[in-house]
């Protein structure tokens, strides 16, 4: 039970009466079938950005086994999507010709495929079936990096015609990336709001000379990143990832660990001198009985600054492999990638699909005018304005990123009543346990009344009275389960 299935029937509702307006054009009633198709099947999630961020690594750490990147005759390419299926298997959309199925054979967590065949200007998509957990509810799409040659807004496009939402990466925000969001912005109105958008600062240990610090340091920079005014316009959230310790932590060994032990038993201060840089990492005089190649096997998995963390956690009291691979994955920032995906993308799916749906029914009336698709024009118009759940989206994410604050308790109460803990009137109410339609009416009227006078208190500054509003109009669709 949550507001999101008012939005749902009224697109469902306007697709099948465009389908019968437009059920003379064979062009719009293909598209018009295609994003009904669409509105049932998992998340469409983009993994996009510039290149050299990890975006490979990051798809890897999605989707919790090494299977991209999957390359087509060299860099760049067509798009890449992993998706659920009951067991590993890839196939090759051409431009042209018919497809074609590629061998896969399975290499521990990986996939080893021969796409030797293909030129990257052959190939349209690729898609990878993997039977993993984590692909049942979201499709992931691998886009080819943002370069000088695509910042004219054609990767975007190319990503937007195919995805529900986008995970854009960067080691840091620049005027390039910037465009590229602004250009990933479709619609008007409610349509227009980011609602669809995370970026990244990936690589995020690199960061201030990979310094100990170096991963706090980024997590400040994507907090001051989000509160900026030409940023937090263009996306949801912004968060730091360090994806080489990610996945080094997900993945770390027993061999691995005992040489970061043995690094951890020398003296700080006889060390520190050989962390300064990869040379001196790897070269003579090392203090460590440790060979060269273990430890530039080290520097490969973990980076400069991911060996200082491992060695410090190690001093500092993580004296088991099992507690270091947590603390390296905690510190990396994966979790909190991984919680703005669930609550901005995943909890909101029906949000998302809702809002591509209206997006492709505003281009296809744009496309296509004709007199008797008037009343589907107003209908759009009138269902776009009136839906609360992007204005909730934002709001959601005002809060979570101290962009508008709330006093306590009430900052706790409004992002749960805005659905962070979850979209059901259960959860938004923070019970436990199974209510009565009679205990929930009179506990939503009680929270209605109070918030309803956040609306108007003088305590409050205008922006926090405009959050306490969208947590009022929340409260009220909570209600009108009940009419």
């Amino acid at each position: 039970m949550s507001p999101q299935p008012h939005l749902r029937s009224g697109v469902l509702d306007l697709l099948s009466e465009a389908s019968r307006v437009y059920r003379d054009s064979r062009r719009a009633t293909t598209w018009l079938r295609d994003h009904l198709y669409r509105f049932d099947e998992p998340l469409r999630i983009a993994v996009t950005g510039r290149a050299h961020t990890g975006k490979s690594m990051v798809v890897n750490l999605l989707v919790g086994e090494d299977v991209a990147p999957v390359e087509v005759g060299g860099e760049g390419g067509p798009l890449t999507w992993y998706q659920d299926g009951s067991v590993p298997r890839v196939t090759i959309y051409p431009g042209q010709g018919p497809v074609h199925d590629v061998p896969v054979a399975r290499l521990g967590s990986g996939l080893r495929l021969d796409l030797s065949r293909w030129q990257p200007q052959e190939v349209n998509e690729v898609v990878v079936e993997l039977p993993v957990r984590a692909l049942r509810h979201a499709q992931l799409i691998d886009s080819p990096a943002v370069t000088p040659a695509s910042e004219d807004g054609s990767v975007a496009r190319r990503v937007l015609r195919d995805a529900d939402a986008v995970l854009y990466l960067t080691r840091q925000l620049g005027a390039a990336d910037l465009a590229f969001l602004r250009s990933a912005q479709k619609g008007s109105g409610p349509l227009a709001l980011p609602v669809n958008v995370l970026v990244v600062l990936s690589r995020a240990d690199e960061i201030g000379g990979g310094r100990i610090d170096a991963l706090g340091t980024a997590r400040q920079i994507a907090r001051r990143y989000g509160r900026e005014p030409d940023v937090h316009p263009l996306c949801q959230n912004v968060v730091a990832l360090a994806p080489l310790i990610a996945r080094t932590g997900s993945t770390l060994t027993d061999s691995e660990f005992l040489a970061l032990a043995t690094l951890a038993d020398v003296s700080r201060s006889e060390l520190e001198p050989f962390l300064l840089s990869t040379d001196r990492f790897t070269g003579g005089g090392f203090p460590v009985p440790l060979d060269t190649t273990v430890r530039g096997a080290l520097l490969d998995r973990l980076g400069p600054s991911g060996v200082r963390l491992a060695v410090t956690l190690i001093r500092t009291g993580s004296r088991t492999r099992e507690k270091v691979a947590e603390q390296l994955v905690r510190r990396s920032g994966l979790p909190e990638v991984r919680e703005s995906i669930r609550e901005f993308f995943l909890d909101r799916r029906q949000v998302l699909k809702a809002r591509t749906a209206l997006l492709a029914l505003d281009f296809m009336l744009r496309a296509e005018p004709r007199e008797d698709a008037d009343h589907l024009r107003a209908e759009l118009e009138r269902l776009t304005a009136s839906a609360h759940d992007f204005l909730e989206l934002r709001t959601l994410a005002a809060l979570r990123t101290g962009r508008v604050t709330l006093p306590d308790p009430l900052a706790t109460e409004a992002r749960r009543l805005l659905g962070a803990d979850g979209t059901s009137i259960l959860a938004r109410l923070g019970i436990e346990h199974e209510s009565s339609d009679d205990e929930l009416w009179s506990r939503l009227h009680d929270v209605l009344r109070r918030w309803q006078d956040e609306t108007e208190s003088v305590l409050l500054t205008a922006d926090q009275r405009r959050a306490a509003l969208a947590v009022t109009r929340s409260c009220e669709g909570m209600l009108s389960y009940f009419v």
